[in-house]
């Protein structure tokens, strides 16, 4: 029976075929690169197309470099570019290549065609290899001096090319004073534009090495220059116009009729349709009048309908470039802008980006007469169908709110979006309500009554839950179940994933109990309780706190957690005034886009003129903090030792001062034998009436804590040998061979948790008991460990894996044992072992 037939689908640019096309293609080139029949140019663009498609999605086919080459001898200029193109992309990699180029490069350099002349040029200053650059002088040279503007565009930008590829090659030849004959003298506007970038990056390089260099840099600031720019101004390209917008914001002008012959040659530029040329006009004329605060009002005036105009007529990109700028501006003169409100509304087919920035601007052009417009328009979009936009919102009402314009009714607005019964809406309306009263507390009967009716279990977002909670501590003499709720919270502790949460439970509990304390009693010693076994050592140490402060006085914990409060009158701003100025200088920039400045986003090679000069790695702290400064390369080499091997590791690292663990204290009665020594300071002597430092506390809440610690379980009689020694390959056989004689889960107490910052701290502590580590790795929360001990009388080994998990606080054990019958003993022992962790 005859095979089935094989469809055969012809290769296409779009689906090469691999190897065996290339190999085509080179056979196909070779065919065609001598010959000079009718069509054979056609026949040429389409094996050149295959050759770039090939090279676009990533295939090799260098193997057809030089034949690429020999086909380039045409006067076709689609085939030159595809050829530059295929050329510039393997030059660059591989230098070998890059020497076959040169000479059909240099001879197209000399074509009669003029763009032939200019594509060679260019594709001759881009392979950008160093031992090369001997052949770019000569066709440099001579294009700087072409008749045809479009090779001397060309070559001006390539003369920057050579100053990075070898920057005395470049200077050696003069190069930098024919751009700047060129610059002031060639009547192309686009070649003295070139001319003019190239210079300002040659000599912004060279000002560091060379005084003249810096003087020549200076020239670039001079009157004279600036007005002959400012003559030919219009004949340069939009880009262009740019970059000589850039330069003559950085001239100081000599007094007030300069600038406003500056400003009136440029006003028509706000009227441009480019928005980049409008923005660099803007920065021009805002740093023009900077000392001149009139009339840099009457200028926020003149650029506002130009920029509104931007906003509206350019796509969601431009649009948010924009109203960044907007957004600056706007924070720093609120007032202009505040007529114009309308202007930020949101529309329907905007991306969310833009719709948020607009959130901003409403907020920051808020004032009496516009406030009700706003928020109303800002409670539609809350019921919007887009949950990050309903937030956003919310957010906008609140921050509108706490500038003080209209409270009355933006406190019912929020109120009532309490009872819309959604749990986004919900949650950033608690977390809004807590902000507010903590600025307008007069209002907390009216909010206390709607959020009294909201159940704790219908809000699961942690910073909402926070909040409810605080108001829940805050106002428990207004909130009749306020002590049953957070008993329910506190009896779900462990469900609860959040710290944030947790902190926010004990300090509510706290404060419950201070204003109520026969109903809030028994939910304090349950609270207390948990806090201080929380694996989490910022809430282990605030319930700690708490106690020891109940322990103390119950008068003075009352005054340290919960003292007479004013109310809140500023909150913080994130950005600081002089971050904002650092932004504003640096307008029309990506600075003004990601709303910090330069330094904070760029390399410090690269950094502008406004970067710090002290870096963070030159901070210290006082003197004596460098001596627990731990080197960078120790650091990363510690980490790399993610699974480690024998005991030699522990020994090399030793009891570094970086191994070493903070030790929380446990929970047990030895904080009765605390010296008030031990206490924060207070400043407070109590009276003989009122006792200190005794269980009554304990007690009153139900903790029962003994007075002395309660010592772990005794191990029992099995002896090990101290100097055990067992090679990795061993380990490995007798684990494959060895049964599981027990396998079992395991409590660690918290605090040996706590203590636990690495591996090596456990390691340390088995080692103690005669309990070697042959094997270890992971990261936080699951640690894996190989242990293995052997008895002190008799050759019989026994294995451990344990697998600790720091979240749950347990430990999975299996056990293998020569001795079986032993197995049990061993397991205790080492049960005991492990119990002991975090109390030594």
């Amino acid at each position: 029976m005859a095979p089935p037939a094989q469809t055969h689908r012809s290769p296409s640019p779009s689906q090469p075929s691999g190897k065996g096309e290339v190999s085509d293609l080179k056979m196909q080139l070779r065919q065609l690169a001598g010959s000079r029949a009718p069509g054979t140019d056609d026949a040429k663009r389409e094996l050149f197309k295959k050759v770039i498609s090939c090279m676009t999605i990533g295939i090799d086919v260098s193997s057809v470099f030089s034949e690429m080459v020999m086909c380039s001898a045409t006067s076709d200029i689609v085939l030159k570019k595809m050829c530059y193109l295929y050329v510039g992309n393997y030059a660059k990699h591989n230098p070998d290549l890059a020497l076959l180029t040169i000479n059909f490069l240099q001879r197209d350099c000399k074509d009669e065609d003029p763009m032939i002349r200019g594509l060679a040029l260019r594709s001759l200053c881009s392979l950008r290899v160093t031992n090369l650059v001997e052949y770019l002088v000569g066709p440099l040279g001579s294009g700087l001096k072409d008749s045809n503007g479009y090779v001397r565009t060309v070559a001006s930008i390539g003369v920057l090319k050579l100053y990075h590829i070898s920057a005395s090659t470049c200077m050696d030849a003069d190069f930098p004073a024919t751009l700047k004959h060129l610059m002031l003298n060639d009547r192309d506007a686009q070649v003295v534009a070139n001319c003019l970038c190239a210079l300002q990056e040659i000599w912004g390089l060279e000002a560091t090495k060379s005084e003249e260099a810096a003087t020549e840099r200076e020239t670039l600031l001079s009157k004279p220059l600036i007005y002959y720019l400012l003559n030919r101004f219009k004949e340069f390209s939009e880009w262009a116009q740019c970059a000589v917008l850039e330069l003559v914001s950085k001239y100081v002008p000599s007094d007030s009729d300069e600038i406003f012959d500056m400003m009136n040659l440029l006003e028509d530029r706000l009227q441009h349709a480019n928005g980049a040329v409008v923005l660099a006009t803007i920065k021009l004329f805002l740093q023009l009048t900077l000392s001149m605060a009139d009339i840099h009002q009457q200028v926020y005036e003149r650029i506002k309908a130009p920029l509104l105009t931007l906003v509206s007529s350019g796509g969601p990109e431009q649009s948010y470039a924009v109203l960044s700028h907007l957004h600056l501006l706007v924070m720093r003169a609120p007032y202009i802008f505040s007529a114009d409100y309308k202007h930020f509304y949101c529309q329907y087919n905007e991306p969310f980006y833009v719709k948020k920035l607009k959130l901003e601007m409403l907020t920051a052009v808020a004032n009496e007469s516009n406030t009700y417009e706003i928020v109303t328009e800002l409670c539609e979009y809350a019921a919007n169908v887009d949950i990050p936009m309903a937030r956003e919102s919310i957010r906008a009402v609140g921050k509108i709110a706490l500038q003080q314009y209209d409270v009355n009714a933006i406190v019912d607005r929020l109120l009532q979006f309490l009872e819309m019964e959604k749990d986004h809406v919900t949650a950033e309306t608690l977390v809004l309500v807590k902000d507010l009263l903590r600025k307008y507390p007069q209002w907390s009967h009216d909010c206390i009554a709607v959020v009294g009716n909201i159940s704790s279990k219908n809000v699961q977002e942690p910073k909402a839950k926070a909040a409810l909670i605080w108001m829940l501590g805050e106002y428990a003499q207004d909130m009749q179940d306020a002590p049953y709720v957070l008993e329910s919270l506190i009896e779900n502790w462990e469900e609860e994933n959040s710290a944030e949460v947790r902190l926010h439970l004990l300090t509510a509990v706290v404060k419950c109990f201070f204003r109520r304390p026969p109903e809030t009693q028994k939910a304090l010693g349950a609270a207390l309780a948990a806090g201080i076994n929380d694996f989490h050592q910022d809430v282990h140490d605030r319930a700690l706190l708490y106690y020891r402060l109940l322990q103390y006085n119950v008068f003075i914990a009352e005054r340290v957690v919960n003292p007479p409060k004013q109310a809140v009158s500023v909150f913080a701003d994130t950005q600081s005034s002089e971050i904002k100025d650092r932004i504003f200088d640096e307008f029309n920039s990506l600075s003004v886009v990601y709303q910090k400045p330069s330094y904070m986003f760029t390399d410090k090679e690269h950094r502008g003129p406004f970067a710090f000069s002290e870096e963070i790695g030159n901070l210290s702290v006082g003197a004596e903090s460098t001596d627990n400064v731990v080197p960078a390369q120790r650091i990363e080499a510690n980490d790399k030792d993610l699974l480690l091997s024998t005991s030699d590791k522990e020994e090399s690292k030793g009891s570094s001062h970086n191994d070493s663990a903070y030790n929380a204290p446990g929970y047990d009665g030895s904080l009765a034998a605390s010296s008030q020594a031990d206490l924060v300071s207070l400043d407070y002597k109590p009276t003989p009436n009122v006792p200190s430092a005794t269980f009554a506390i304990d007690d009153l809440l139900g903790l029962g804590l003994p007075a002395t610690a309660t010592p772990p379980p005794s191990p029992p009689v099995l002896k090990l040998n101290t100097k055990a020694a067992l090679e990795p390959n061993a380990f490995q056989q007798k684990w494959r061979q060895l049964p599981i004689a027990i396998s079992q889960e395991t409590s660690i107490n918290p605090q040996g948790v706590a203590a636990m910052t690495s591996p090596q701290t456990l390691i340390r502590h088995m080692q103690g008991h005669s309990i070697h580590c042959i094997a270890s790795g992971g990261q936080a929360p699951n640690f894996k460990f190989f242990f293995y001990a052997q008895k002190a009388e008799e050759p019989a080994t026994y294995l451990v894996e344990c697998i600790v998990n720091s979240s749950s606080c347990k430990a999975q054990l299996k056990i293998k044992a020569d001795d079986q019958s032993t197995s049990q003993a061993f397991s205790e022992l080492f049960q005991s072992a492990l119990s002991k962790f975090g109390f030594l």
